[in-house]
């Protein structure tokens, strides 16, 4: 009898399995939520002074960060703009930076796009905890029939009743400056044009800090890859450095940082 009892409780923890642990907020400098929290036990990112060319944007992303891990007034941030040009990467160094003065002030939670809709489970856990968090959302698009996604993140940026809490702050990075695709067509609308470009626009207008990155010169260009090389004890040459930019057809961050990772890989060296 004993046995068949046995039986039954293991079939029936099977069936409904004990709750997983709560998160431990106040642990890891980051996380990454997919409809449940993971740890990230190092958040990695460049050294601030490695990011080049982009030093307004830098100035403005740092100083933010720096007062919302401080508990004062600080804004939702879109950064949009060029690909590869570190809207990311500033980001991280930016919470890493604000964690050199205080680990325990500040964490960041990366938030998978596809995971938007348990956005609002997100704020109800961070929601009281003793610790500033940024809310990051990479890469972040709607598709053209997608209405809900872009109403629902207006709503938690500001005016809805499930907005995001005190301590928390939202950062989304993305191509676009609106977001979402606008198209001419909106132009033509026959009812109401400036309604179709408004309600499309209204998503952009949520954040308090929209901060553009554009593709950047030559020169910006050399000078990157000129740190990252000092950084890491690597001989170039701009010859060799504008002619991997010319066989990737763009001058970037990114594809700075991809020369360097080849020269590093010549030289036998890890990065």
């Amino acid at each position: 009898m004993s046995d068949e009892l046995a039986r039954i409780a293991a079939a029936l923890e099977r069936l409904a399995p004990a709750a997983s642990a709560a998160t431990d907020w106040l642990s890891a400098p980051a996380y990454v939520w997919q409809g449940s929290a993971r740890r990230v036990a190092s958040l990695q990112a460049p050294a601030l002074a490695l990011l080049k060319g982009i030093d307004d944007q830098k100035a403005a992303v740092t100083g933010n960060v720096a007062r919302l891990a401080a508990g004062h007034a600080a804004h939702d941030m879109l950064l949009w703009g060029s690909r590869g040009m570190g809207k990311s990467a500033l980001l991280r160094a930016a919470v890493v930076a604000a964690q050199g003065q205080d680990p325990a002030r500040i964490a960041l939670v990366q938030v998978a796009p596809e995971a938007l809709s348990s956005l609002a489970q997100v704020f109800g856990e961070l929601s009281g905890q003793p610790r500033q968090f940024l809310v990051f959302i990479d890469d972040l698009g709607f598709e053209d029939h997608d209405s809900a996604g872009p109403r629902a993140l207006r709503s938690w940026l500001e005016g809805g009743i499930e907005a995001r809490p005190g301590n928390v702050r939202i950062a989304v990075t993305s191509n676009r400056r609106a977001i979402v695709p606008r198209h001419l067509s909106e132009q033509d609308d026959p009812i109401n044009p400036r309604d179709a470009v408004d309600d499309r626009l209204a998503l952009a207008d949520r954040f308090g800090l929209s901060i553009g990155f554009h593709n950047c010169s030559q020169d910006d260009y050399l000078a990157i890859v000129a740190g990252y090389c000092a950084e890491h004890g690597l001989d170039w040459t701009e010859a060799a450095a504008l002619e991997w930019s010319k066989r990737r057809g763009a001058r970037s961050g990114r594809v700075a940082w991809q020369f360097v990772t080849e020269l590093a890989g010549r030289a036998g060296k890890t990065l």
